[in-house]
């Protein structure tokens, strides 16, 4: 055993680093990734200098442990850029409370309004084309009306 980590040398930490990502690939989930680049500095630091093969462990084990708090940090600023457009991906939610003239009436509740270079399918009361009207409720792409 003791001959096997001996035999660590620059190249089996920037192999192990990479198969490391690799399998993130495979596998996503932010964990591997982080010891991957964990290993690829231990290579990299190796080829500065020729650790032995305890501090080459307690280099990975270090960078590793560090990887923690610095992926901490980007998931937090990843979230606070979601914070500031709550409405990403979510398109329709972000149409609710706004008013929009009707393009076609309302009739036996079914209509559209136009929403930029969008014809949306409404639902609500019926009302003529040109009515004022505000959204209320978003489902999919079917929109639910009351009059403004």
């Amino acid at each position: 055993m003791t001959e096997m980590f001996s035999t660590l040398g620059t190249w089996n930490w920037l192999i192990f680093g990479f198969i490391l990502m690799a399998l993130e690939l495979a596998a996503p989930g932010v964990f591997l990734f982080w010891l991957g680049l964990a290993a690829l500095l231990v290579g990299l630091v190796s080829f500065l200098i020729t650790p032995s093969w305890q501090m080459q462990l307690l280099m990975f084990a270090v960078f590793a442990a560090a990887a923690v708090p610095a992926w901490r940090h980007f998931a937090k600023s990843t979230t606070e850029a979601s914070k500031s457009n709550p409405f990403l991906n979510r398109r329709t939610e972000a149409l609710i409370g706004r008013e929009f003239t009707l393009e076609k009436p309302i009739v036996d509740g079914s209509g559209t309004v136009r929403i930029d270079d969008t014809v949306w399918r409404v639902a609500g009361p019926d009302a003529p084309a040109g009515s004022r009207v505000r959204i209320i409720r978003a489902d999919g792409a079917s929109l639910t009306v009351a009059a403004a």
